[in-house]
Order: C-alpha cells, then structure tokens, then sequence
C-alpha cells in the first residue's frame, strides 16, 4: 500500500482545496494519470499519481481543505505494505524534497513495479536526481526499490481489486465554495466541459456537471441526481440548477453577481468563506496598498481613430481567425510607451534597497474568473508583433475562461491592465499588482460631444487611469508615460515614427 501526500504544487503554498477526485475506490490508476483537482491560492492544478496500483481510500472529502504533506489517497500498488491510518497526522514537511524554481520542470514520483523515460516522472533527471510530482522538485538522491514480500513476484495490482472495493467508502461531498461566472473582454462563460464531475445522487446515479455547477447545487441544496440536464452529452448546467430551485436562469453573455451564495429564508446575513485565490487577492491587495505609495493620474481620449482601425483588422486576412478588440490596440499602446519611458517598468527591491529596471515586459491583464480575479500575465510581450498579441491574448483568455490559469503564469508580472470598459465604468483608481510598478485602467468607450478643428463632434471617447508606485516613478515619468499611452490611442500612425 502507498499513500499520496498532497504536494506543495509551487512557490510555497500550504494548502489546497480538494475540488474533485478522477478517481473512486477500487479503480486501477497508472503512472502520470490525472486522479484529482485541487485548487490553491493560485489556480486549479491537476495532479498525476505517481505510482500505479488500485485506489483503496479516498482519505480526503471533495470540498476540503488540507495541509501541504497530508496523505489524500490510499492506493495497493502491489508491495502488500501497511498504508499508514487516515487519521494519523500528516508527516514532517523534511520528508519531501523542497519546491523547485517556477523556471525548471517537475514531475512525478517514480513507479517500482515500471521503467519510465527520462523525463516524465519517475524518470532520471539531470545529476542523478529523479523527477518527481509537479510541486514537489527535483530530488537529489537517486530512486531505490522497496524490498518486496514473498520473493520476487509482486502481486498484479488488479488481484487486490475486488478486496479493495469492499474496504472503502464511495461517498464525496461537493464543495460549498461560491463562485462567480468568468468575465474577461467581453466574456462571461462557466468553465469547458472537459471540467465534467461526478457527483452522484442518492440512488447511485451518476450525474455530470462542471465542479462551479456542483457547488452551486450544493450552496443552493439542490440534489443533482433530481435536476433535468440541457447541457449537451447529459451535462447538467447553471441554468439546470436555478430552473430547479425556480431561480431566473442567467442570459448567456450577462455577468453573475459577485457569489452564487442566496440568503436563506427569513436570513439577514450570509457569510461567505475566504479561501483560495479569494483570500490570497485580499492578502495581496491589503499589501500593496500600505507598501507602495499609490499615485492615480486620469487622462480623457478620443479614441476614435483607434476604433476604426479595430474594425479594419477585423477584416484583415491576418487577423480574421483572432479576436481583435479595442484592448489588442490599448497592450500595444502601453508597449511603446514603456520603450520611450523604460524606467516605468521597474519594481522595488526593499532588501537592497534598489530600484530594479526591467529590460523586459511581462504584460499583465486583470481577469474575473469563478475562482475570483486573477491577473495571468503574458511573457515577454514587448517582442510580440501585433498579430502574436493577439494570439497570446486569446489564449489567455481561453485558460482563464476554462479556470485553468496556473501559478506560473500569473508570476513575473512588470506592468498591468484591467479592462472595467467591459462593465460599463468609465474609469477607476486600481491597486497596483504587487511587485509591479503600475496599472493602468481602461475605461468604457462610448460615444461623446467632443470639439474637433473648433467644431463639436460625436466621437468615441474613454478615459484611462495609471496608478502608480510613487517610489519608482515620480509625477513627471507617470505622466509622460499615460500621455504617450494616449497619444497611441488618439492616433495609431504614431505607431510608425516610434
């Protein structure tokens, strides 16, 4: 028997949330295959099992939230060793290797009972280490073979199939974290339904629905196995479960409220847990509020000209399979200006006592998910030409709709943008993404009286705010910055002569 310990899945988390397991007591798991969903302070994370057997013991229930080292599944691989009780105390952290760099691969344990290539996991690394789980890193002792009972023969692991079916439990309860529909550029969808759970109801029914869905149900008491599904293939959707309470069902394309939590008859509060990526937004906020010294210039655009040129890329050949929008024009605008104003892109070093100029732009962009805001950031986006913005833009999106964003991704960040347009706000005042030097706001366009050669004019005006680290940039850089960020906008040929 092997217990699998929930690993750190990087940058020194915790704890995590066991969102869904892929797998169910009695189930034969191979190496590297996906057995549960987990969700961080970060993102949801997938993991692998790293040794392959037959699942004898959920020890964790979906919805609950554990310690990093805390055992979480029980599976027979075979070696007919003892698995150490569910409710022993989770072990040291000393007995696993410590996280890897976000920068370097890591993988799996390796499987005893298989040979497994360089470079998946359980495999050689370099240096005579062994990759090992996602999170875990790299360990710097070679892997060794548990002795085995009674010769050399180890037990197929499908022999202990039957046994280990009727020694464990098979009931899971859903999670009852609220959640919100994704909204990110004009974009309001639940997560794809590749995200199918397996919620069952009381008479044994298997029921698929996406884990939002399921903890929706739950916050609402709603027994999936009772609801009708609309969703294509039998999935049961939002709309499915808030017919079934008689609730409204939300149009497609309109934002949810802020959480799926309703008050419960005769209730005067609600109280909403704080976990996750909700929890780790409000720790970071708080601190960069009271650490950097916050400074918001706004400044008011016509836009117009960039509006047309939105639609001519719209009919542009090269951009007819991408998703060209106002925002595409606004992340290379704020590229250029931090060519002409590269101090901009800098972070403070409290340690050294340094300013820290980077020669690089990891362009952030600010994005509502159903797990809470998140701001994934796109590498390296100031060698990007227009058209690979655009794509990377698009993928980012599509990661973030489906609730996939993982920790490296929204890591390294320089400079930010939040898009409040797509709610209708003209503008704002945001905190800046900690260790960033600034954000900058881009608010709704809409149509306006505005003087044009001394005569009034309806044309497509927003509004722009930069906050900004006041220890990194004085007023002078901030405005120079937000006015070369508007000149873009009033007139993309400026585009050319930069």
């Amino acid at each position: 028997m092997k217990q699998f310990k929930l690993p750190d899945v990087g940058e020194g988390l915790t704890e995590a949330e066991i969102v869904s397991w892929k797998v169910k007591p009695g189930d034969a798991v191979k190496v590297n295959e996906i057995i549960v969903e987990i969700e961080t302070a970060k993102s949801l994370v997938e993991l692998p099992c790293p040794f392959a057997g037959v699942v004898t013991d959920l020890l964790v229930e979906e919805g609950t939230t554990v310690d990093v080292g805390t055992p979480i599944i029980t599976v027979d691989d075979g070696s007919g060793a003892a698995a150490a009780p569910a409710g022993d105390a989770a072990p040291p952290r000393d007995d696993m290797a410590p996280p890897a760099p976000a920068d370097e691969t890591v993988v799996g344990r390796p499987a005893e009972d298989q040979a497994v290539e360089p470079g998946l996991i359980g495999g050689p690394a370099p240096g005579g280490r062994t990759s090992v789980l996602v999170g875990y890193g790299p360990r710097t002792t070679s892997a060794t073979r548990r002795p085995r009972k009674g010769g050399t023969g180890a037990t197929p692991p499908a022999a202990s199939a039957a046994t280990a079916q009727q020694a464990v439990q098979t009931s899971m309860m859903t999670s009852p974290t609220p959640v919100r529909e994704p909204e990110l550029e004009h974009v309001a969808e639940s997560a794809p339904a590749h995200t199918v759970g397996d919620a069952a109801g009381g008479d044994g029914v298997r029921v698929l629905a996406k884990p939002p869905v399921r903890k929706l149900a739950k916050d609402l008491g709603v027994d999936l196995s009772t609801v009708v599904p609309s969703g294509e293939g039998g999935v049961v959707t939002r709309s499915d479960v808030e017919a079934a309470v008689g609730g409204a069902a939300q149009s497609a394309g309109t934002a949810a409220p802020a959480a799926a939590y309703r008050p419960e008859p005769g209730a005067r509060e609600t109280r909403v847990p704080v976990k996750g990526v909700r929890k780790m937004t409000a720790q970071a906020m708080v601190g960069s509020a009271f650490t950097a010294p916050h400074v918001t210039e706004w400044v008011t655009v016509d836009v117009t000209r960039t509006m047309e040129l939105v639609e001519r890329l719209k009919a542009d050949r090269d951009f007819r399979d991408l998703k060209v929008s106002p925002l595409l024009v606004l992340m290379k605008a704020l590229l250029l200006a931090v060519r002409r104003n590269p101090d901009v892109n800098a972070s403070w070093d409290e340690a050294a006592q340094e300013i820290v100029v980077k020669h690089y732009v990891n362009l952030g962009i600010a994005a509502a998910t159903p797990r809470g805001l998140v701001v994934p950031n796109i590498k390296d986006a100031d060698r990007m030409s227009l058209r690979e913005l655009a794509e990377a833009l698009g993928a980012l999106v599509d990661t973030a709709r489906a609730g996939r964003t993982q920790p490296a991704e929204m890591t390294g960040g320089t400079i930010t943008i939040t898009n409040v347009g797509v709610f209708g706000v003209d503008s704002g005042t945001p905190i800046i993404n900690p260790g960033e030097s600034a954000i900058l706001c881009f608010g709704q366009v809409r149509p306006t009286p505005w003087v044009v050669d001394g005569e009034i004019a309806v044309r497509q005006v927003t509004q722009l705010a930069l906050s900004f680290d006041h220890r990194l940039i004085d007023g002078q850089l901030g405005s120079m910055f937000l006015a070369d960020v508007a000149r873009v906008l009033e007139d993309p040929a400026t585009a050319l002569l930069w």
